[in-house]
C-alpha cells in the first residue's frame, strides 16, 4: 500500500482544521524532495546490499515529518543522505531544488548521543557554529544566548556539559544546531535515550520550539507515540529493501497536548502504523532449542 493518506474510519474522518492545515500545508514551496532515490552498499566480502530503493519523498516548508520504520529499513541512511553525509548509488536528493552534494549549513543535525564538545560551556558550544560561520565574537555570543532563551536554559548559560541533565544536554543541542538557522532541521532519534518522563518533556519542548522558528524538521523515532504526537505527516519505511511503504497524514488536530494520546484518530494512527511495521505475532519470534534447566514440576507459561 502507497497512499497519500490514512484511510480512517467514516467516524474518524479528518477534522475540517485538520483538512485545512493540510490544504496550506500542500501549497507550501517544497524544501526537501527525493527522486527514484537508491542506495547500494558493498561488504568487506563483495556482496551487493540494497539499503534504499526507489524512494520518493517531498517535505514543505516548516512541515515536521517523521521517519519510521522496523529496524534495517534504513531510515538513518536516508536522513545522512538528505543531510549531505552520505552519496546516493541513483536518484537525486534536492535541497531547494539544487543537488545535495554535502554538508552544509542550511542543514542542522541532532543526534541521540550527547554531542556537545564539554570543555566548552552552553553558551560557547551554542557559539561554534557562528563563529565557524564566520560571525563575529560579540554577535555570536549575542545570537547564542538568544538561542539559549530560547530553549529555557538561560540559567545555565556558562554550565558546562556534565553539570546538565540529559534532557538539559539535547535542548543545546538543538539550540546549537538552529543557531545557524538551517532550512532544515534533522533530528536521529534525539530522545531515544532519555527516560520516559524527560522524552514527555523534550516532545513538549520540541513542539514549542518548532512553533517559534522557520524552520522544516524531519525527525527519525522507533517510538510510535512520538512520531504522531509530533508530526504532520509520516514516513512509513518497509525493510529489505527500503522502500516506502505509506505516507501517512496525521489527522490529529494542533497544538497537540499529552492527553490526545487518548484520541480516537491519535490511537487509529498508531494502531495502523503499527500493523504495517510490525508482521503477526506467530511470524515475529523464532523458537529457540529446548535444553531444560528447572525441576520437574516447576513450569511457566
Amino acid at each position: 500500500m502507497n497512499s497519500s493518506q490514512l484511510q480512517l474510519p467514516s467516524y474518524l474522518e479528518q477534522s475540517d482544521a485538520v483538512r485545512s492545515r493540510f490544504t496550506e500545508l500542500k501549497e507550501r514551496e517544497s524544501v526537501l524532495t527525493a527522486k527514484n532515490l537508491s542506495k547500494v552498499f558493498t561488504s568487506p566480502q563483495g556482496k551487493k546490499i540494497v539499503a534504499l530503493d526507489n524512494v520518493n519523498l517531498e517535505v514543505k516548508r516548516r512541515e515536521f515529518l517523521s521517519i519510521i520504520g522496523p529496524s534495517g529499513c534504513g531510515k538513518s541512511t536516508l536522513m545522512r543522505i538528505l543531510a549531505g553525509l552520505e552519496t546516493v548509488t541513483d536518484g537525486v536528493a534536492q535541497l531547494d531544488g539544487k543537488t545535495i552534494e554535502g554538508p552544509g549549513a542550511e542543514r542542522g543535525m541532532v543526534f541521540q548521543g550527547y554531542t556537545l564538545f564539554p570543555w566548552l560551556t552552553v553558551k560557547k558550544n551554542v557559539m561554534f557554529g557562528l563563529k565557524m560561520k564566520g560571525v563575529g565574537g560579540v554577535t555570536a555570543e549575542q545570537e547564542a544566548l538568544q538561542w539559549i532563551e530560547l530553549v529555557g536554559l538561560s540559567k545555565f548559560a556558562e554550565s558546562y556539559p556534565h553539570q546538565l541533565s540529559g534532557g538539559m544536554k539535547q535542548r543545546v543541542a538543538i539550540a546549537r544546531a538552529l543557531a545557524t538557522k538551517p532550512r532544515v532541521l534533522f533530528m536521529d532519534e534525539p530522545f531515544g535515550a532519555l527516560d520516559a518522563q524527560t522524552r514527555a518533556q523534550m516532545q513538549h519542548y520540541l513542539l514549542q520550539i518548532w512553533k517559534n522558528v522557520d524552520v522544516t524538521i524531519v525527525f527519525i523515532t522507533h517510538d510510535l507515540d512520538e512520531a504522531v504526537y509530533l508530526s504532520d505527516r509520516i514516513l512509513v519505511l518497509e525493510a529489505n529493501p527500503g522502500k516506502v511503504q505509506e505516507h501517512i497524514e496525521v489527522p490529529v488536530p494542533r497544538p497537540r497536548t499529552p492527553e490526545q494520546f487518548l484520541h480516537p484518530a491519535f490511537l487509529a494512527t498508531k494502531n495502523h502504523i503499527e500493523h504495517l511495521i510490525h508482521p503477526p505475532a506467530e511470524d515475529l519470534y523464532d523458537d529457540l532449542p529446548m535444553l531444560k534447566m528447572t525441576k520437574l514440576g516447576d513450569e511457566v507459561e
